[in-house]
């Protein structure tokens, strides 16, 4: 009898999401194969151009990696081919720059694809670390930077025992030119090539159309649905595409709890105690997928009809406006070389003389979700952020423009709500622009 149930929800769940494959338009997403092909294309690419030009940047002739498997530093993880999904052993990558190029090994017992050749015989040199140790005296480097930082954890990859064993091998003389500057792993973390930009606005779609069908009548019935049935539906759909997330989507409800004279209602929302969605609640989604080695970041609002409405009220859809003005304010004051620090006062400070009331928490993104550059506030750090914030803002970099604004909606008696928007953008150096549009009109659900 439970094999006959399961069997029954499963053959429903599958003629349901084909109903939907055939309503809603989705890009094509490639094979495994094909993504493949263009990641490691990537990888080359990015290591034969984005890695001289940071380390030239920061006045360093030499820059060692160490991971081992299933504890790999973050960076080295973004440089293993697609057929790697791990470190293998103790993985320790080596970049030597001779003046001309950028010269790259792989202190292991294994070549590293085709774009780290072996430097290692173990049958020559059982110890791993004097052969480093080897390598690095013979190209006696001026200055060798390790992924250790207090601030920046992305690059903070080498961990203690790591760092430990290669100082305890290298000769005194080497010792003393290591340098630890968090600019070179962030630069390589950052910077995102053309070839990346071609597809990012493929990857960005890919979750607006996830998020779209999410938002609709064809996933949310009002008075049934709850917030968890929707996040769930999310991760699900997440998987039949062939991608997946990097955090679980939540799914949240404002509703009305003012009369008209401003004054609580006698039933209040407790969004706790009561998740079911229901005719005119305001919803929002924070949703982000993997796929192509990047991510997407999103946040975006929808409206739920009541009996007689056509569209959502007003004063929501002016909320929104007034969101999208603070993206506005804030893309318009991105600068090359300005701090994350000094983007935030600025924006802060001009949407504030124009009447919005702003939190903006800002972030970068690319091959890590939260990822690596200059951090543009915290939702709980509004003043400026220590460290993270003090980093610069450097082109060819994408973004998540992530802020919210708390507005005042008539409808609702005055009630406050904030409207929580964030979408993904790309700054050249000189503009902000959306890698695959923005939210600038509600998503609109109980038209059925």
């Amino acid at each position: 009898m439970k094999h006959l149930l399961f069997t029954l929800v499963a053959t429903l769940a599958f003629a349901f999401s084909a109903a939907a494959a055939e309503t809603w338009q989705y890009p094509e997403v490639l094979s495994m194969k094909e993504r493949a092909a263009l990641e490691d294309a990537w990888l080359k690419k990015r290591l034969d151009t984005v890695v001289p030009a940071v380390m030239r940047e920061r006045g360093v002739d030499m820059w060692v990696l160490i991971a081992r498997e299933y504890n790999e530093d973050p960076v080295v993880k973004t440089m293993l081919p697609a057929t790697w999904l791990s470190a293998r052993r103790r993985t320790v990558l080596m970049f030597f720059d001779n003046g001309e190029s950028v010269e790259r090994l792989a202190v292991s017992r294994y070549a590293v694809g085709d774009i780290f050749p072996a430097a290692w015989n173990p049958e020559e040199q059982p110890d791993q670390w004097a052969r480093v140790a080897e390598l690095i005296t013979e190209r006696n480097p001026n200055k060798i930077a390790l992924n250790v930082s207090d601030t920046f954890a992305l690059a903070d990859g080498m961990s203690e025992s790591q760092h430990r064993g290669l100082i305890a091998a290298l000769p005194d003389a080497l010792k003393s030119k290591v340098v630890y500057d968090p600019a070179i792993a962030i630069g390589w973390l950052e910077r995102r090539i053309p070839e990346e930009m071609d597809m990012y606005p493929h990857v960005v779609g890919l979750a607006h159309a996830i998020i779209a069908e999410g938002f609709s009548d064809a996933v949310i019935t009002p008075g049934i649905t709850t917030t968890a049935d929707v996040m769930w539906w999310y991760r699900d759909k997440i998987r039949q595409m062939g991608v997946v997330a990097w955090f679980h989507p939540t799914v949240s409800i404002q509703r009305r709890t003012l009369d008209d004279r401003g004054q609580k209602m006698t039933e209040l929302f407790d969004p706790m105690k009561d998740s079911v969605i229901r005719r005119g609640d305001l919803i929002h989604v924070d949703f982000g997928i993997t796929y192509m080695g990047l991510n997407t970041d999103t946040q975006h609002h929808g409206y739920i009809l009541q009996g007689g409405e056509t569209d959502a009220p007003a004063g929501i859809k002016a909320g929104l406006a007034t969101g999208n003005k603070l993206q506005d304010i804030l893309t318009n004051n991105y600068r090359t070389g300005a701090s994350g620090d000094e983007v935030l006062a600025a924006s802060r400070a001009q949407a504030i003389r124009e009447g919005i009331e702003p939190s903006i928490y800002t972030h970068p993104i690319g091959y890590h979700g939260h990822g690596a550059g200059a951090t543009i506030g915290l939702w709980d750090s509004q003043g400026g952020v220590p460290g993270r914030g003090d980093y610069p803002v450097v082109a060819n970099t994408a973004w998540s423009i992530e802020l919210n604004a708390t507005v005042a909606i008539p409808e609702w008696g005055g009630q406050k709500v904030r409207i929580m928007l964030e979408e993904d953008a790309f700054f050249d150096g000189t503009n902000v622009r959306y890698i695959d549009g923005r939210q600038t009109e509600l998503h609109i659900i109980g038209r059925n």
